[in-house]
């Protein structure tokens, strides 16, 4: 199920010989617009044309945790991090967490 915020355009109905003879304009549309296309035989609707991040979108929606970290880190400014800053980052916070576990008493 698509979220509400996000909005999909209705999907064009097209014969199968008009998707068979147009079928470039019809990836461009997908493509460049973000349209999709029902794709009829005999007035039967028979496939979907859509676009991959549309189908992933539908196939594999993402969890509702990854949404929040998502919103959280580009609200902090961390979503532009480089792999070489967080990788800073994760050493410095090891080296701090291992200092603390030195310095606490042992219990036996």
């Amino acid at each position: 199920m698509l979220s509400k915020n996000r909005s999909v355009p209705m999907p064009n109905v097209v014969s199968a010989l008009r998707a068979r003879t147009q079928f470039g304009r019809i990836l461009r549309q997908v493509e460049g617009e973000r349209r999709s296309f029902v794709v009829e035989r005999r007035g039967s609707p028979k496939a979907i044309i859509l676009s991959v991040a549309d189908y992933v979108r539908l196939a594999a929606p993402e969890p509702e945790i990854l949404r929040i970290v998502g919103k959280e880190s580009k609200r902090k400014g961390t979503n532009r991090l480089s792999i070489r800053q967080i990788d800073s980052i994760v050493r410095e916070a090891r080296k701090e967490k291992r200092g603390k576990n030195a310095a606490a008493p042992t219990r036996s």
